[in-house]
Parts: structure tokens; C-alpha cells; sequence
């Protein structure tokens, strides 16, 4: 190491910013991504052993991906080079690629080029890339926020191995940041700091995930610490002065969690679109993850919407794959349509009372035979066996309709399934009396629906 890169060196350790002063050097420092880069895992092997090939970084920001490719440089014996898809063209990726091939010619060398935010290269800047990585003149290792099979060349995706990391969990961020405190040679250590278990939770709880968010709010909070009994101390107003939030009284796995979420689910089933609106903001704003708010959506489309407007499910899990595809900030907006289509659709618990009921008796007890008829006849000796005997194919009938019991005998005339009354659900019973000549009906009964 030369004079300059000692002094380079020596400023990154004091005058960067502490994110970046943090960042791991060694696998045995990165904290999260278990999963991808635990022990035994074919990532970290391939890290330490040398042999990583072309690989996208595909993650939410602050998961990590630009940390192990700063690990794999600083690990690695080839040539590594690492240029930001937003300020380099095809000229300076052309340039790059017949210095990669006269390095491997005249040294034997491989170079590693990382892309940060690769997703930002247009495609001629992509294909430029494509018969180097194809020839393995170059080991591409990208990083991208966006879903590589939508955002990079579809030749190039299929020539890289996708690494998908996820959004830290809050213990990790924890780890990182406790980390941080303690670290005197690149951390804030040195101050003596004391931070408030509550300020903590804030910067932790409002990261998000994010690492970098998580250690930039902290160093923004370490300005602001005051002098008490001799120690400099973060409170809470500090983490929330730093973090530019206040702090909801909202905690993720305690009561405020479960009665937000109880009171946005409420709003959607009694069809207030104004109230559910006001509880998904609260919980948006309060850190909730996104998807879990999804996920329940989801849930409520079958259990409260139903078959009164079938098309309730569809936008809800189109809108959890959007919180996948798009993320926070932005799928707030699919989020926000969501609960709004959910809170202004028709409702019917049909579809809940109806396994509800058949649970019950089956947990009883209630599991005869499966009747012959119904048994799977397609293997050679369930013909032999009885299986399938006597089955009507409603194909072969007029309107696809054949009378036929499918129930077994012991249940005989039971009625799980007792329609709402109201939205497409009355519509579509209607025309299924029509088809079949039956009734059912019994409509719901008392006191039969579920709390929630």
C-alpha cells in the first residue's frame, strides 16, 4: 500500500460516513442472509473458495449487496473492477472488457466487474456485456433493487445466477447497530455513548431493514446526544429528531400491533373505506411490514368477500405481488387500492362458514370410506378393486350435469355450504338451481359467523 492509499485508508476510518466506515470486511462479520451465506451454503463457498460465477445481487436496499461485493474484492485473486450502471456507458463497459482480455492473456488473470444498480443499464449497454460474460472474458456480479427477470436482458439473466436477498429483520439491524456502538476503531465507541433502550427500538424499528438507514440515523442521533451525569446520551427525542419520525405508539408484537390490524380488518368488513384507509396509513407509518398487511388482505378477500365478488381475491393477491415487485414507498398505492376495492365489495362469509362446518366434522370423526365410485381408477388393478365403478362422467350429460351422490352415504344430505345473499354470490347460486334442479338454501344462520 502506497503513501496515498494509506492516507485514503486512514480518512475512510474517521471522516466517512459511519455506514460506510461499518461495512463488513468478512463473511464472518456480515450479519443477516443466513440462508444465502451461512456456513456450508454454495454462495460463501464459492466466495471463499474463489470460484463465484456470473451472479446477480437481487434485494431491497441496506440488505447487503453491496457489501459482499466488496467482500468477494477484497477476497478475491482476480481483477476486480466496479463501475455504477447509472454514470458509465458502453463505451467505458467496451473499454472495460478488452482490458479484461489482455489482462487474462498476458497474466492469466480474471477480472470480476461489478455493476451496482445494473438494472439502470439500458439495453445496449447490457448487450454490449453479453459475449463477454458469454466467454467468460469477465465475471459479471450485478446488484439490483429491481426483479432482474423483468428489469436486465433476459440472455444476460440466464447466464448469471440470481441471488435473492431480503429485507434484515429487526434483531439484525439490532446486531448492527449494537455493533456499531461498540466498535472504537471504526464505530462511535469512542464517545461513550448511552443510548435509551426506547431510541434504540426507534432507529431499529424505522430502518426498515435498511442497515445504512439504521447507521445513519444513529450517527445523526449521536450529534445530538446530551451530556447527562457525564455520559453523552441518545433519547428518545434525539431518535426521533435524527430519524425526522416520531414514534407511534405502535409495537410490532405487542398490543397496538394486533388491535391495528383488528381495527383495519374490521373497517374493510363493515365497509367503511374511509376507516380503512386511516388504519392502513397508521400502520404504514408506524413501520408495519407490508407484507403482512397483504398477506391478511388476502386472507379477508375469501373469508369476508367471497363469492359475492370473486374478483376480490384477484386484486388482493395481485397487490401482495406488487408489494414483492415494487416495494415500499410505492406499494402503498396498490396497498391503499386494495383496501378500498375490499371495503366497497359486496360481502359473504360462505366460503368460511362452509369449511368452518365441514372442520368441525371432520375433527369429530365424521371420515367414512371414500365411496367406490369416487375412488382414483387410473392405475391397472383398481378396475379389479371396484374403484370407479358405476361413476357418471358429467361431461357426457346435457349442461355437464348428471345426478350423482358424493358424499359418503353417513353424510348424506348434509349442507356445508349455506349461500350469502348478496353480490355475484346470489347470481351464481341461481344459476346452479337452474342446472341442477336443487336447492340449497338455508341461507346463513345466527351467530354463525366468525370474530376476528
Amino acid at each position: 500500500m502506497d503513501l496515498f492509499e494509506s492516507a485514503r485508508e486512514e480518512l475512510l476510518r474517521t471522516e466517512a460516513p459511519l455506514a460506510l466506515r461499518m461495512r463488513p470486511r468478512s463473511l464472518e462479520e456480515f450479519v443477516g442472509q443466513e440462508e444465502l451465506v451461512g456456513e456450508g451454503t454454495y454462495l460463501r463457498r464459492a466466495i471463499e473458495e474463489d470460484q463465484l460465477g456470473a451472479a446477480i445481487f437481487w434485494g431491497p436496499p441496506g440488505s447487503g449487496k453491496t457489501t459482499l461485493a466488496a467482500i468477494i474484492a477484497g477476497m478475491t485473486q482476480a481483477h476486480f473492477q466496479q463501475i455504477s450502471a447509472v454514470a458509465s456507458g458502453v463505451a467505458e463497459v467496451r473499454s472495460l472488457i478488452r482490458e479484461a482480455r489482455d489482462r487474462r492473456a498476458m497474466h492469466g488473470q480474471r477480472t470480476i466487474i461489478f455493476i451496482d444498480e445494473i438494472h439502470r443499464f439500458n439495453k445496449a449497454q447490457q448487450d454490449a456485456l453479453l459475449p463477454a460474460v458469454e466467454d467468460g472474458t469477465i465475471t459479471l456480479i450485478g446488484a439490483t433493487t429491481e426483479n432482474p427477470y423483468f428489469e436486465v436482458n433476459s440472455a444476460l439473466v440466464s447466464r448469471c445466477k440470481i441471488f435473492r436477498l431480503r429485507a434484515l429483520n429487526e434483531e439484525e439491524v439490532r446486531a448492527i447497530v449494537e455493533r456499531a456502538l461498540a466498535d472504537g476503531e471504526r464505530g462511535l465507541a469512542r464517545l461513550g455513548l448511552e443510548v435509551e433502550e426506547k431510541a434504540l427500538e426507534h432507529i431499529v424499528h424505522l430502518s426498515g431493514g435498511d442497515a445504512r438507514v439504521a447507521l445513519n440515523t444513529l450517527e445523526a442521533a449521536s450529534l445530538l446526544a446530551e451530556e447527562v451525569a457525564g455520559a453523552k446520551r441518545i433519547d428518545l427525542r434525539a431518535a426521533e429528531e435524527a430519524a425526522q419520525r416520531k414514534a407511534l405508539l405502535y409495537d410490532k408484537w405487542g398490543d397496538a400491533h394486533y388491535d391495528t390490524i383488528s381495527a383495519f380488518i374490521k373497517s374493510l368488513r363493515g365497509s367503511d373505506p374511509h376507516a380503512a384507509i386511516y388504519w392502513l396509513a397508521r400502520m404504514l407509518n408506524a413501520g408495519e411490514d407490508a407484507r403482512f398487511i397483504a398477506r391478511r388482505m388476502v386472507i379477508f378477500a375469501s373469508e369476508d368477500v367471497g363469492l359475492a365478488d370473486s374478483g376480490a381475491l384477484q386484486v388482493a393477491v395481485a397487490a401482495a405481488q406488487a408489494v414483492e415487485f415494487v416495494g415500499l414507498p410505492e406499494c402503498r398505492l396498490n396497498l391503499a387500492h386494495a383496501a378500498l376495492y375490499l371495503s366497497l365489495a359486496p360481502k359473504s362469509n360462505s366460503a368460511t362458514r362452509a369449511i368452518g362446518e365441514a372442520d368441525r366434522e371432520v375433527e369429530a370423526g365424521l371420515t367414512p370410506p371414500v365411496p367406490a365410485h369416487l375412488r382414483d381408477a387410473h392405475y391397472p388393478a383398481a378396475a379389479s378393486l371396484g374403484h370407479g365403478e358405476g361413476y357418471l362422467y358429467p361431461h357426457n350429460f346435457p349442461g355437464s350435469y348428471v345426478e350423482q351422490r358424493y358424499l359418503p352415504p353417513e353424510l348424506e344430505g348434509r349442507e356445508y355450504y349455506r349461500p350469502g345473499r348478496g353480490g355475484r354470490e346470489a347470481a351464481l347460486v341461481e344459476e346452479w338451481k337452474r342446472r341442477t334442479g336443487k336447492e340449497t338454501g338455508k341461507g346463513p344462520r345466527e351467530g354463525s359467523g366468525e370474530e376476528g
